[in-house]
């Protein structure tokens, strides 16, 4: 029902409201708060309704998870010149083109649901990515909108819970919208209103003001990028969100599919568990600025490990709705704690001076292992079923375990010299 849509953006505005009179944080995120998850319902529509509008569309029925994965590879593909043109143009020009570039995608995709061309919805979930590529810069125009150092996982926690609104925008405009236009397989109108919402997304962003970040005054040049890769710090920031991020997509990209298409459990239910998904992959941001605090960023990454195993001992227990829903739930959490502890650690990789190309190279490495994830689940799914999908995760968790192991005796090397927590 359309009203869901007025009520979940009426609660995005209260939110935003209440939020800034118990933060005292500068107005740039809480812009950010509020559009971000208007141009981030993309990602659940593409998740919800691309595997299935594909299946109809394409003519081989294991290319459903196609556009999954190029919105991924659109990431990837965005990544640097996102973090490139925010460095030479602003953060202001480079989410203004983020979002034009995601209204074209909208766009795009609703003519390709009107006229049923399989390779232009492959397309516009491309440009979706490229388009979310700047999007995902707006945790960083975050951070750098901010003096202080110690409130960056307090604003990434703000910043990440706008997304348990775009975890209901998305699947409900696809649904609300399925047949305001009328097509072939339907969800053309779904296209229209997600334009709608990134319209009002721009709109907002015209009131960002451009960050003005000194750089640090280093001694001698700025480190190149391989010496600032091989540091341990990044490769346990990187790995522990790369991976998070990756299995997080592999196994939810896998589930509409398995729910609907293979097990015949119904849209709604099916769209049930993406929505409670999604809602807890941002939910848990209303708690994590307590829990850093309490067990510092090792903890939460610990305890993301541990709920990932979780994760995939429910899923390999059945696949009745609910066990997906849980599992599913569980992803969401686990995914939370790994990417907050990975963003969280990052700058302490890089001077200012290195932070653009810095950023730009962690986002393509995590979008491009996200977006390999993605393709690979559609083909594992469809060639081994669901279970196979699972127990291939079983050794990436392993790693995880690793890179806490790992994390952990660096940072009791650090505090017993300087004191530090995190």
């Amino acid at each position: 029902m359309l009203i869901n849509i007025f009520i979940t953006l009426s609660l995005l505005l209260l939110t935003a409201f209440i939020l800034s009179r118990i933060y005292t944080l500068p107005r740039n995120i809480w812009l950010l708060f509020i559009a971000q998850p208007l141009v981030a319902s993309s990602g659940p529509v593409i998740v919800f309704i691309g595997g299935i509008l594909s299946s109809q569309l394409a003519s081989d029925p294991s290319l459903a998870t196609l556009p999954i994965t190029l919105m991924i590879l659109g990431v990837a593909a965005g990544s640097v010149p996102a973090a490139m043109l925010a460095k030479f143009k602003g953060r202001k020009f480079a989410a203004l083109t983020g979002l034009s570039c995601s209204m074209v995608a909208a766009l795009i995709a609703l003519v390709s649901a009107k006229i049923s061309v399989f390779e232009l919805f492959a397309l516009a979930s491309l440009l979706f990515g490229f388009g979310s590529a700047f999007t995902q810069q707006f945790r960083f125009a975050a951070i750098e909108s901010s003096t202080g150092d110690d409130d960056t996982p307090k604003i990434l926690a703000i910043l990440m819970l706008s997304g348990v609104f775009a975890a209901f925008l998305g699947p409900e405009a696809a649904l609300v919208g399925k047949d305001w236009l009328t097509s072939p397989y339907g969800y053309a109108g779904s296209f229209l209103l997600l334009a709608l919402l990134i319209l009002f997304a721009i709109i907002i962003m015209l009131g960002f003001t451009n960050t003005d970040i000194k750089e640090d005054k280093v001694i001698g040049q700025v480190r190149p990028l391989t010496q600032i890769i091989r540091q341990p710090i990044f490769i346990i920031a990187i790995g522990s969100a790369t991976i998070g991020f990756a299995l997080m997509s592999y196994l939810m990209t896998a589930t509409p599919l398995s729910m609907h298409h293979m097990q015949g459990h119904s849209l709604h239910d099916t769209k049930w568990v993406i929505q409670s998904h999604i809602a807890a992959m941002y939910l848990p941001s209303l708690i994590t600025p307590w829990l850093v605090k309490r067990i510092a960023v090792k903890g939460l990454m610990l305890i993301g490990t541990i709920i990932y195993t979780i994760v995939a001992i429910i899923a390999l227990s059945g696949e009745q709705v609910m066990h997906y829903w849980w599992a599913l739930l569980l992803l969401g959490v686990g995914w939370n704690f790994l990417f907050l502890s990975g963003t969280s650690l990052l700058p302490q990789s890089y001077s200012s001076a290195e932070r653009h190309k810095v950023q730009a190279s962690n986002d393509f490495i995590l979008f491009a292992f996200q977006a390999l994830a993605s393709l690979m689940a559609g083909w594992v799914l469809f060639n081994a079923g669901w279970h196979t999908v699972v127990l291939s995760s079983l050794p990436f968790i392993i790693i995880l375990f690793m890179l806490n192991f790992f994390y952990y005796r660096n940072r009791t090397q650090k505090t017993n010299t300087h004191g530090s927590r995190l």
